[in-house]
């Protein structure tokens, strides 16, 4: 009988688990806050597992919770994971690819031919989000701010081309001369409005840093993953805009979130 596995991805903010049984695949997700909360279920999800682990604290998870855990490279684990999820999901085989994981900061990493390398980090990503958020709009949870988001204009609070020139612009008009501009001679905008322009200036970040790193590494396909994405339509939706805007093809994977507890599953 093959033997249940245990894939645990714990980063700076999430706790991402994968329990793979008879070639199927359950997935789970804890704050890290709830980090103790969380240990007794999934003690009970690992009796009989192996248990693999991925991601910043990992070394802390094995000592305090499941000392025979194997722990993988969270760079081997995410690429791992993704190129399943890739595969999985029907795209056609892509031979040279960047992967753009948005957690708590971002990290890119270049697949080529079998081999994976970190090519870049930012702090920006989902951490930044939530810090802005909170000075923006209030202490709230993650999904709220991205319902209240989607409800936004961020065109009250950021400066738009459109907004520059009398007639017409020599690029897209909707496109952002200045990030939250406005707000420093307007009060024309509500908290909506201000955490649209929060994800807007994220997703325009994110793809101007891929497009650099994809036209030094010579490729133009860009696989979004990451907690961030989770549920995130509207950074979904700019990071595909934005992308194709550049020449790129944005990838958005169903449960890429999980792709470092799956590669670390994928890896042992």
């Amino acid at each position: 009988m093959t033997r249940k596995k245990l894939g645990i991805d714990a980063g700076g903010s999430l706790i991402k688990i994968v329990i793979e049984e008879g070639g199927r695949f359950h997935y789970k997700w804890y704050p890290i806050g709830q980090l103790k909360q969380s240990a007794a279920w999934m003690a009970i999800a690992a009796q009989g597992a192996k248990v693999s682990l991925t991601g910043g604290k990992a070394l802390f998870i094995r000592q305090h919770y499941f000392p025979e855990a194997e722990i993988v490279p969270e760079f081997t684990a995410v690429c791992s994971g993704a190129a399943f999820l890739l595969k999985q999901s029907g795209e056609t085989a892509l031979e040279k690819y960047l992967i753009a994981n948005i957690g708590t900061g971002t990290s890119w990493y270049l697949v080529d031919a079998q081999q994976h390398q970190r090519v870049l980090g930012s702090g920006l990503g989902g951490g930044t989000f939530m810090g802005l958020a909170n000075l923006l709009a209030g202490q709230k949870e993650f999904s709220e701010y991205v319902t209240l988001a989607s409800s936004g204009n961020k065109g009250k609070v950021d400066l738009l081309v459109q907004d520059i020139y009398e007639e017409a612009p020599p690029i897209d008009g909707s496109l952002t001369a200045s990030n939250f501009a406005k707000a420093a001679y307007s009060n024309g905008h509500s908290y909506r409005d201000r955490l649209a322009a929060a994800i807007n200036m994220l997703a325009e970040n994110l793809v101007l840093l891929s497009k650099q790193t994809a036209a030094i590494h010579q490729t133009d396909d860009i696989v979004y993953i990451g907690s961030t994405l989770t549920g995130n339509q509207p950074l979904q939706a700019g990071l595909e805009l934005y992308s194709s805007m550049l020449g790129l093809h944005p990838h958005t994977l169903r449960n890429g979130e999980y792709s470092g507890a799956l590669g670390a599953i994928l890896s042992t």
